[in-house]
């Protein structure tokens, strides 16, 4: 569009290069610094709840069930805004979302902090991730439009940067803040660091105009068939594990409902003149590949937030400090590789890269099969530094290889199902490990204790000791009996957890091979080589 034209010109077309430097690097840089800190606080609060549960349900008392719903109310709605947000974004332009955006995510985070009951909390959370979802897609737009090609790649590992660190910092800070303040605090900080974000993005952040006209005919079949199936995948992917999968007549109607309501969904986007989603980005090779990519990197990046901070509670009675602390590594690692990654992705090719963060992912999670019951913070630490700096290696060189080589005017529906393909990615990895963890215990305490005959003389003496320092209890024998199963049972969880991260390495370790598929880009540039240009 633009070499060509200016190669061939005048004099006057060869000043069109002086045009780089109008753009006001002051009003960019903010207004993309409180698109970024909006970002985060999007990103953060699905996570920031997760070691926070208990005193949450204690405070407005929750039960068992319905807590889980704190996190589940956010993320069913959100799936929804990230791809919508596209086409918001092309209708009113990027500035007015955002601001709608981060002005309902801080009255909601009010609101939530407020809420007395169990019932209020959730209603006010999901209108909280429906609103805040559209702070996610609207800053990888922003990094591919607003700025030149040769900054891309900076603004990219901002963005990695937030998009890795915030859900990993999340259980840390959420622990932290719950134990210096109360619950209500994880909702509360969003308060001062939005309205930030709202006047920075006010200000400075006028990067460009929408187009009503697009509101004309606007596919309303398109959205409800959109938002069917995906608030019903993610019920699904969310509760599945808790409710025995298909045994339970809810879940078995919602997978049908998502099952028909996706294929009448593409069928709608790409049929229809002005579609809500525009599909036709998967035509391009690469972004195909990259969105693979993506949603591997959310099932690793999740993935791993998931299993060991549940480990360090469930095996190690670990406080929600004390898994803030132990997580910090791998958040610390992150953030080392950033800038680091900034420069590989100058001068390595993208698929290298993606190929390398990927197998060290794989090398950590391989590391981590080896668990036993005494792993505490030292022994994670390589684990989580190999899985930090390879998560944000292929993060980084993903986003390049996904988005650069789109045209302009697809950027925007893009970065939205770039980002719908890493959280769903997140909700397909959460749900295969809790299926996995609850079956791999069973199946280990049952090979445990086939393991130990019952005519075992090392076990009765076992018994009859433990029976002799509990003979203070009303059942001395009752009470060996009962500890020796939670021995066992503790031994068969920690089994189950090595395979969880063994499943997680595999995975990351295929998906590095795949790399492999995407065409060659030059590195920095975020373009194809010329004999790929078309």
């Amino acid at each position: 569009m633009t070499s060509a034209t200016m190669d061939g010109a005048a004099s006057p077309a060869a000043e069109l290069p002086i045009a780089e430097p109008k753009i006001n690097w002051t009003f960019l840089i903010l207004g993309f610094a409180g698109m970024v800190i909006g970002q985060f606080m999007a990103i953060l609060d699905i996570q920031i709840v997760a070691a926070s549960l208990p005193q949450i349900q204690s405070g407005i008392g929750a039960s068992a069930d319905e807590i889980s719903w704190i996190q589940t109310a956010y993320l069913i709605p959100e799936v929804v805004m990230i791809p919508l947000s596209g086409y918001l974004s092309r209708l009113w332009g990027t500035q007015k979302v955002f601001l709608f955006s981060c002005g309902g995510f801080i009255l909601m985070s009010i609101a939530v902090g407020l809420s007395s009951s169990v019932e209020v909390m959730i209603f006010f959370r999901a209108i909280q991730g429906f609103v805040g979802g559209a702070m996610i897609p609207t800053v990888f737009a922003v990094a591919f439009t607003a700025f030149p090609p040769s900054k891309r790649v900076t603004a990219s590992v901002f963005i990695g940067l937030i998009v890795t660190l915030a859900p990993t910092v999340g259980p840390t800070l959420g622990g932290h803040l719950t134990e210096i303040a109360s619950w209500r605090w994880l909702f509360f900080i969003n308060v001062p660091f939005g309205l930030l974000s709202f006047f920075l993005v006010w200000r400075f952040a006028n990067f460009d105009k929408g187009d009503p006209s697009l509101s004309k005919g606007f596919d309303w079949w398109g959205l409800g068939l959109m938002a069917t199936f995906l608030m019903s995948l993610q019920f699904v992917l969310e509760e599945g594990s808790k409710n025995d999968w298909f045994a339970d007549d809810q879940i078995l109607l919602l997978t049908v409902v998502a099952a028909l309501c996706g294929p009448a969904f593409i069928w709608r986007s790409l049929a229809y003149y002005n579609p809500v989603v525009e599909l036709r980005a998967f035509n391009n090779r690469n972004f195909l590949v990259g969105v693979i990519m993506t949603f591997t990197v959310g099932a690793a990046l999740f993935g791993g937030t998931f299993l060991l901070p549940l480990f360090l509670a469930r095996v190690r009675d670990y406080s929600p400090a004390e898994v803030g602390t132990t997580m910090v590594v791998s958040g610390l690692a992150m953030f080392l590789t950033g800038p680091f990654a900034g420069r590989l992705v100058r001068v390595v090719d993208l698929r290298i890269l993606m190929f390398g963060g990927f197998m060290m992912c794989a090398w950590g999670m391989w590391d981590a099969h080896a668990v036993t019951t005494e792993w505490g913070f030292w022994e994670f630490a390589g684990v989580q530094a190999l899985r930090g700096a390879g998560v944000m290696l292929a993060m980084i060189a993903a986003q390049q290889v996904t988005m650069s080589t789109l045209p302009p005017h697809m950027i925007k529906n893009a970065s939205g199902l770039v980002n719908l393909f890493r959280n769903v990615g997140g909700a397909f990895g959460l749900a295969f490990l809790n299926t996995s963890l609850t079956t791999n215990t069973a199946l280990h305490m049952s090979e445990l204790t086939q393991a130990i005959p019952q005519t075992s003389v090392q076990m009765q003496e076992m018994l009859a000791g433990m029976a002799t320092m509990m003979s203070g209890s009303i059942d001395p024998e009752g009470a060996a009996m009962k500890a020796v199963y939670g021995i066992l049972q503790r031994q068969a969880t920690t089994l189950a957890f090595g395979d969880a991260f063994a499943m997680l390495a595999i995975g990351c370790a295929a998906c590095a091979f795949l790399t492999l598929l995407a065409r060659p880009v030059k590195p920095g540039t975020g373009t194809p080589p010329p004999a790929d240009a078309h």
